[in-house]
């Protein structure tokens, strides 16, 4: 409020009393009950930075659900927080459109060796010059300890305190707009940590209908689950307002089970639509969901949940299976040519078939999907940190085959997504760590993940995810973008951003005019637009051979002059030599290498 005004407010609906406690001035005052189970405290002597905690009835003092900084920790006190006193030099930033978004995910603590946000925006001229416009940030909310994946969250308000807090995440922000970069943040609305979250003391947040992998479901459609809703609505809010975030990433869509008439999602996304045309600038949603159900991007009109894009495994599964050739898990259910085919043309290759691992027919046509609302990779932090040593994918694959799945990746009229040091092969692991305060939790963390992955039989013990040094060993060596081969492979990848961005028919996401036949696992691919460049018109002709043997593919052109945009085989690129004409004529055959790609685009006449 200013001037010492604030208005505290506290959801516990069940409770008789509840009280206010400054720690450190030896007062405790009472809170007075509201309507809809809403506990409230004006007070006229606070000031930003002073520490409170709430107590419920009898039971322990506890930080604020809401809290926005814990200075201390999840188990410590909340901190008073203005967001009004930061000095925002954004206001003339109007966002990206899905469109032209090219996404590099991250891990703040592992992508520097500092482990800051401070240190994030330290490497931004990096991602600038790669070419990537939009930086997606692992969830940063508070968890226990100094390291997590941020999926362990107690405080989904409050920036994590071994980041930098709340003005460090604006700082990033601030200054990723001023390059022209959109910020997306993880967020998890679907269960909170083991550790450090004491949300059931205050009211009931939680529900034993439904269990999720992590234990009891939140409560979104049962008692009191309006004001539960709001919490998290007023939190993806808060994102939008507080810190300037362009988008939010919600991690598994499919575990929030709700069974309302107008789900949580759909709710969400009008919310969301409300605060955006108040404000004047497009905020995203993007959701992850393992239902291959194409009614989360339908409008609400339509009965969707109106979520503005979601991310596309099937892209994923069918690459990785045609390139590692592994036969386990849902790798069973990929790997045949035509899914290749299907997932680029419409997106889900699962859309009502027999799923063989799940054993029932599975999934929805998304073909009426625009492409611009998938989101593809070839891995993210999932595919490489649930590995049991964390190996990325240019580990598991040589590295003709690492550039062909990147090929694949940009080449699609999808939104492309890098992991962070995918761009110049890194080599360090991503592995799955933590830090709970916990001893009991942590040993049974670390037994869990061993369990797991009993079966593999690696002959390597899976790295203890509470040790320091399992956090460290998943780091970027910053020192190798420099060295070979990986130099070339950063100029591969910028190389190829810059053929995204330039080329009017891979910049412009749609299916119109697209082509796309299999020749065994050598795929020719044609794309048109109408736009076109100073040179080159909007129409290009890729193939992609996922073979360990030369193809030969008639490049079945219409008339024009054909020029070679692009060998993933080039000696510039560590390959083994390009073989194929810098001009071809339409009638030409031309033969793609083993794990390779070559991309030609028509001159203009």
């Amino acid at each position: 409020m200013g001037n010492g005004e604030c208005l505290f407010r506290v959801f516990a609906p069940e409770a008789d009393r509840v009280t206010l406690r400054f720690p450190g001035r030896g007062q405790d005052r009472p809170m007075e009950k509201r309507k809809q189970g809403y506990w409230e405290l004006p007070t006229r002597d606070i000031r930003p930075g002073d520490l409170y905690l709430f107590r419920v009835g009898e039971g322990e003092f506890r930080p604020d659900p809401a809290s926005r900084c814990q200075p201390s920790g999840v188990h410590g006190p909340s901190q008073v927080w203005d967001h009004g006193a930061f000095p925002w030099s954004d206001s003339a930033w109007q966002g990206i459109a899905p469109e032209t978004s090219i996404h590099y995910e991250i891990h703040p603590g592992t992508f520097t060796p500092e482990g800051t946000l401070a240190a994030v925006a330290s490497r931004l001229p990096h991602l600038e010059a790669l070419g990537v416009n939009v930086l997606e940030i692992m969830p940063v909310n508070q968890f226990p300890g100094a390291r997590n994946w941020g999926y362990d969250g107690a405080y989904p308000y409050a920036v994590q305190n071994s980041y930098g807090g709340p003005d460090s995440l604006k700082r990033l922000v601030d200054d990723c707009h001023a390059r022209g970069m959109a910020v997306i943040m993880d967020v998890v609305y679907n269960h909170f940590g083991p550790e450090g979250s004491y949300l059931q003391e205050f009211g009931p947040y939680f529900t034993d209908h439904y269990r999720t992998p992590w234990g009891r479901a939140v409560n979104f459609d049962g008692a009191w689950s309006d004001q539960v809703r709001d919490y998290f609505i007023e939190n993806a809010l808060a994102w939008f307002r507080d810190y300037h975030i362009d988008g939010l990433r919600l991690d598994a869509t499919h575990q929030i089970y709700d069974m309302s008439a107008a789900h949580f999602l759909a709710e969400l996304g009008q919310r969301t639509e409300e605060f955006s045309a108040r404000h004047g600038r497009k905020r995203f949603l993007i959701a992850e969901s393992d239902l291959n159900d194409p009614g989360i991007l339908a409008s609400r009109d339509a009965a969707g949940y109106g979520m503005d894009g979601q991310w596309l495994d099937d892209f994923q599964h069918c690459v990785d299976a045609m390139l590692r050739g592994e036969a386990s898990g849902y790798r069973e259910d990929f790997g045949a040519p035509e899914q290749f085919v299907k997932a680029m043309r419409e997106g889900f290759v699962f859309a009502g078939q027999y799923c063989p691992t799940r054993k029932k027919r599975f999934g929805a046509p998304s073909a009426q999907r625009a492409p611009s609302q998938f989101v593809v990779f070839v891995q993210n932090h999932d595919q490489v940190g649930n590995r049991p040593l964390g190996e990325r994918f240019n580990q598991v694959v040589d590295r003709e085959a690492y550039k062909l799945a990147a090929g694949a990746m940009f080449l699609s009229p999808y939104v492309p997504l890098l992991f962070m040091g995918e761009e110049y092969g890194e080599t360090n692991p991503f592995l799955f760590f933590s830090d709970f305060g916990d001893v009991v939790l942590a040993r049974a963390v670390k037994e869990g993940r061993a369990r797991e992955f009993a079966f593999l039989h690696t002959g390597h013990e899976v790295p203890d995810p509470g040790s320091l040094e399992t956090f460290q060993r998943s780091r970027l060596d910053w020192e190798r973008p420099a060295q070979e081969p990986h130099r070339s492979v950063l100029a591969f990848y910028r190389e190829l951003i810059r053929l995204r961005k330039s080329l009017p028919a891979l910049a412009h996401l749609n299916r119109t005019g697209m082509e796309m036949s299999a020749h065994g696992k050598c795929f020719r691919l044609r794309r048109r637009s109408s736009g076109t460049g100073d040179i080159l018109t909007g129409e290009i002709i890729a193939l992609l051979n996922f073979e360990d043997q030369a193809v030969r593919v008639g490049l079945e052109a219409e008339d024009g002059e054909w020029i070679l945009a692009m060998d993933s085989a080039d000696a510039r690129w560590s390959g083994p030599g390009s073989r194929v004409p810098v001009k071809a004529d339409p009638g030409d055959s031309i033969e793609a290498q083993p794990r390779s790609f070559v991309l030609y685009a028509r001159r203009d006449a």
